[in-house]
């Protein structure tokens, strides 16, 4: 994923109002390693509730605003991006309105994600092989792919639904 900028990441919010756009909180992205992202995520601490993501699709940045549900999962869930049944982090259901006329009219999508979008450490993560011979490195760029094809699913699902 190549750096985007704050300019870049106000802007390309597809499901938010101008007035919550200018209201986003973004990181200090001076200390952001893109190089190890396939997407940007993060959490304002004065929205628990709210999540943000930026996905690239065909080299442009699609912003989402997310909202978490209030009631948990009451079993463990699996992430629907990085699919990793070992997660040393929580899974959270997470609902975006989708772009355009749909979304005014409430049509929402719902995905479970990691609660602090910790999918691409996750999918980067080694793992035991699975038999005598399982290529450990295809495998994790498997994950990987499969990631980014997640995400870009579901921002173009966000995006072109207008």
């Amino acid at each position: 994923m190549h750096a985007f900028t704050e300019k870049d990441i106000r802007a390309s919010f597809v499901n938010a109002s101008l007035r919550e756009r200018n209201a986003l909180v973004v990181p200090d992205l001076a200390h952001v390693d893109w190089a190890v992202l396939d997407y940007f995520g993060w959490r304002d601490p004065k929205q628990p509730l709210a999540g943000f993501i930026v996905v690239p699709v065909d080299d442009e940045p699609v912003g989402i605003l997310l909202r978490q549900t209030e009631q948990r999962t009451r079993t463990r869930a699996q992430c629907s991006w990085c699919e990793d049944v070992t997660l040393p982090n929580d899974v959270v259901l997470f609902g975006a309105k989708r772009a355009g006329k749909a979304g005014r009219n409430g049509d929402t999508v719902g995905t479970l994600l990691c609660e602090r979008f910790e999918c691409s450490a996750n999918a980067r993560r080694p793992m035991p092989p699975a038999y005598l011979g399982f290529d450990v490195k295809a495998a994790r760029q498997r994950r990987i792919e499969a990631l980014r094809l997640h995400a870009e699913g579901f921002a173009r699902d966000i995006r072109d639904s207008a």
